[in-house]
């Protein structure tokens, strides 16, 4: 058994080579001199001085027998086969880390601070940072290789986080042992679903500050590890997603469930853990239905529905539950979705997701993609993301409404024209669209309208790959993926004669049929996503009620319409509020849902007062205003004209 009493020199007493620490050490800590010197006396503070958790650490440490001013025992660094040995016991920890790692990091950056990653005994696997503090840290050991347990480091984040099983900071003079006082460390360590530690993800910097908002930074960086974790284990098993409010579904927040097929839990996050009342050991020996009203027959059947329901847990408390087979969708090859463009996209409608992998498998296939479905179901923005999660995605994607333009103009539009073509032409002529594409991608959209006569002409450039532009000149080669949609069935109007069959067989390489948003199974997860786009990071969710209502609504101008709503929802938010209630919603969507309270007279002055500051911002341009408000200009002009008594 070591000494550590022995074990080490006095840090007054450390090589000139350590000298270079001194200038890096805290002095901003006065009030904690005293009690450095009641542990150095070989007392520990009371309360409030310390706070309890590092408290019961240097207690831990004095009775082990370390002392204060000696240097840690550590140890050398592991060798770097033994490191490899450890790396790859924990090796889908450590590939599922390194992704959060980087994003830790990005969030520190510049900061002279570093983000490691230890095992379950301490053992620093993987470190990044700011060159200059690596180097000092390397100094004190903290590298890879080095083991920063408590037994052997004193009161640290990593090793106090180890001891005390949660997340825990450790500034300045709040270490153990003075030598390690010019860091401050934050750390929390990273569960499986069995509950037990696996690890630790700890962010050390310099200690002369500490910022309020990196524990929640750590800890939120955790917590995405562990149901990354999660979703790697139980990639085959029955699971549930679980959370008290609708909107907390799809969220970082919920709680994770993983069910064999006898119906035990054998997983479940510290989400679901605290949800449902179990305690870790209890996980592979308790039942389903024992603390959910709900069996495993009955998870199979709203797995396949796709759909959210409301179950009592065992305390009385409602949840709402969505049933998923596999804690991560997965292609049919068994292999994770990449997270690219249309994985982004992906929000958990099944009909949704099997357009979206048909449309991956293809797009680097030289296939022309025909995409139908309403108006508002998200035509255009399913064909940017096969453009940018596709080879050519470092290339233009032009896009071109065939219904927005003018007959007159489209041909030159699309094929481009000489100089002097006609009357009114650029001097210089201009390339067209079809030749800006070359190289990216074409997307014609609403390709049911476009005249008869330009359908031959569109029909020859595919077939050649070649365009003339208007007014004559030499054919110039062009290449281009394409993707067509309308919302209108190219089928019928061939049958009708308004579009010509061979154009058709020629566009129609893989056709997929978007879902109209009321078909849709994702309706929470989607309301979500769009209310982070609109509002990142400000938590902003639905009230219950407005939820289940808009869930059941049946969204004539689907994702268009469900967009706007939640835009002109969200300018109705005053600072910090966070709820989409009633009064947040436009009034003619209220009237059509025939619900919900009417608003009040002060709640319709304060919609009025937001239409009228937004009509100002755009100086009066009331389209544009109507726009960033998410209503029609129509509804825009008789709501501010009421507003002024009915003046014109």
């Amino acid at each position: 058994m070591r000494d550590k009493r022995r074990g080490g020199r006095s840090c007054a007493g450390r090589p000139r080579e350590d000298t270079a620490m001194d200038s890096f050490q805290s002095t901003g800590n006065a009030p904690l001199r005293p009690v450095r010197r009641l542990l150095e006396s070989g007392s520990v503070p009371p309360p409030p001085f310390l706070a309890p958790p590092l408290a019961r650490s240097w207690e831990r440490c004095l009775k082990a027998g370390l002392v204060p001013f000696a240097r840690p025992y550590g140890g050398d660094p592991l060798p770097a086969l033994r490191l490899r040995e450890v790396v790859e016991r924990r090796r889908a920890l450590v590939r599922q880390a390194r992704p959060v790692m980087e994003e830790l990091y990005a969030r520190v950056r510049g900061t002279g601070s570093m983000v490691i990653l230890a095992d379950d005994q301490g053992v620093v696997i993987e470190a990044l940072g700011d060159p200059e503090f690596l180097r000092r840290a390397e100094r004190v050991s903290l590298q890879a290789g080095a083991c920063w347990h408590e037994n052997d480091r004193g009161t640290n984040a990593i090793g106090t986080a180890l001891a005390e099983g949660g997340a825990v900071v450790v500034h300045g003079p709040e270490h153990f042992f003075d030598c390690n006082r010019f860091l401050s460390c934050t750390a929390a360590p990273v569960r499986g679903s069995d509950g037990r530690v696996l690890g630790v993800l700890d962010i050390s910097g310099p200690g002369q500050g500490r910022p309020p908002t990196l524990a929640g930074l750590v800890e939120t960086a955790g917590r995405t590890l562990e149901n990354a974790l999660f979703a790697e284990h139980h990639a085959s098993a029955w699971c549930l997603h679980l959370h008290p409010r609708v909107e907390g579904l799809g969220r970082l927040g919920e709680g994770l469930v993983a069910v064999n097929g006898a119906g035990q839990i054998v997983g479940a996050n510290r989400e679901a853990q605290a949800l449902l009342g179990i305690p870790p050991e209890a996980l592979g020996r308790i039942a389903l239905e024992s603390v959910l009203d709900t069996g495993l027959d009955a998870l199979k059947d709203l797995t396949r529905r796709g759909g959210v329901a409301r179950l009592a847990g065992r305390d009385g408390h409602s949840l709402f539950v969505q049933g998923q087979e596999g804690a991560r969708r997965r292609q049919p090859s068994g292999k994770a979705v990449p997270p690219d463009a249309l994985a982004a996209l992906d929000t958990g409608d099944e009909r949704l997701r099997l357009c979206l992998e048909r449309a991956r498998k293809v797009m680097d296939k030289g296939i022309p993609l025909l995409l139908h479905g309403e108006s508002g179901v998200g035509k255009e923005k399913v064909a940017a993301a096969i453009h940018a999660s596709g080879p050519r995605r470092d290339r233009a994607l032009v896009a071109v409404n065939c219904a927005a333009l003018p007959e007159t103009l489209i041909e030159a539009e699309l094929f481009g024209y000489a100089p002097g073509a006609f009357t009114g032409a650029r001097r210089e002529g201009a390339p067209g669209r079809l030749r800006e594409a070359h190289g990216g991608t074409l997307f014609l959209d609403e390709i049911g309208d476009m005249p008869l006569a330009l359908q031959a002409r569109l029909l020859r450039v595919l077939q050649e790959r070649e365009v003339v532009p208007l007014g004559g000149g030499k054919p110039i080669a062009v290449d281009f993926a394409l993707i067509a949609a309308s919302h209108r069935s190219l089928k019928q109007a061939v049958e009708q004669g308004r579009f010509r069959a061979d154009l058709y067989y020629r566009l129609n390489g893989v056709t997929l049929t978007l879902p109209p948003l009321r078909e849709r199974s994702d309706f929470p997860a989607l309301v979500h996503r769009i209310l982070e786009d609109l509002a990142p990071g400000a938590g902003v969710a639905l009230e219950p009620d407005v939820a289940n209502t808009l869930a059941r609504y049946r969204w004539p101008g689907n994702l268009r319409q469900l967009f706007n709503v939640l835009r002109f929802a969200c300018a109705l938010l005053d600072p910090g509020e966070r709820s989409i209630g009633w009064a947040h919603l436009p009034e003619d969507l209220i009237e059509d849902l025939g619900t919900g309270p009417a608003p009040d007279t002060s709640l319709r002055a304060t919609a009025d007062a937001v239409m009228a500051r937004t009509v100002a911002e755009c100086q009066g341009n009331l389209s544009e205003a109507a726009r960033r408000l998410g209503v029609s200009r129509s509804t825009l002009y008789r709501r501010l004209k009421g507003g002024r008594g009915g003046e014109a």
